[in-house]
């Protein structure tokens, strides 16, 4: 069976120092330095809070996973340990250096850079409605509601019915889910995390 995101992929650059799964925590702090509001956290999201996302992920044999705003990958290689082929695992990260870190240390994985409120344009249309979870680690929280609605939108364009899970360091819901047509669970709460994290789905409603 032919891969249908094989031509999108990039190829691999070589692989870098250290372990392959090692995360890049000094690129990550640097990119907090340079733009905290993209970064949302000044470190990356623990052991616990990557597990518990990759429980509440869900993926058909002839779907993918897309993470949104990706980081060092540490969400990434959690998905990876619990069982997702590496194939069907697309990342969309914005900031080039850590675009190109991902391509690394997640060989197998499709590494998109781009942004992801532009999501129906960087995911190939092959793709379009075969999206069995997105996950969403842009910090929403910060932004104003119009741009909160325009990533739900994009989300939708790509998965639609499907919604995403959303991980945040807020006590309560991050989104104003009824503003934006939306029906909201908090899938799993770690206290393990610093700060301590909460895994929403919000499904359109």
């Amino acid at each position: 069976m032919s891969d249908p995101i094989a031509e999108h992929r990039p190829p691999l650059a070589g692989q870098a120092a250290g372990a392959p799964g090692q995360p890049a925590h000094g690129e990550f702090l640097r990119q907090w330095l340079r733009n905290p509001l993209r970064m949302g956290s000044i470190i990356p999201s623990s052991a616990a809070l990557c597990s518990r996302i990759a429980r509440h992920t869900q993926c058909g044999p002839d779907e993918v996973v897309v993470e949104l705003g990706a980081g060092t990958g540490v969400v990434s290689r959690a998905l990876l340990d619990h069982g997702l082929p590496a194939r069907q695992l697309v990342v969309i990260e914005i900031e080039a250096n850590m675009a190109a870190h991902l391509r690394r240390t997640l060989p197998g994985a499709t590494v998109l850079a781009g942004d992801a409120f532009e999501l129906a344009e960087i995911l190939p249309r092959a793709l379009h409605g075969r999206v069995g979870t997105a996950i969403c680690g842009v910090p929403l929280v910060l932004l104003p509601l119009e741009r909160q609605r325009r990533l739900v939108e994009a989300v939708q364009a790509v998965a639609p019915g499907r919604g995403f899970l959303h991980f945040s360091y807020c006590v309560t819901s991050p989104l104003p889910w009824r503003k934006l047509g939306l029906t909201a669970r908090r899938e799993a709460w770690t206290p393990l995390n610093f700060p301590p994290a909460s895994v929403w789905r919000y499904t359109p409603g």
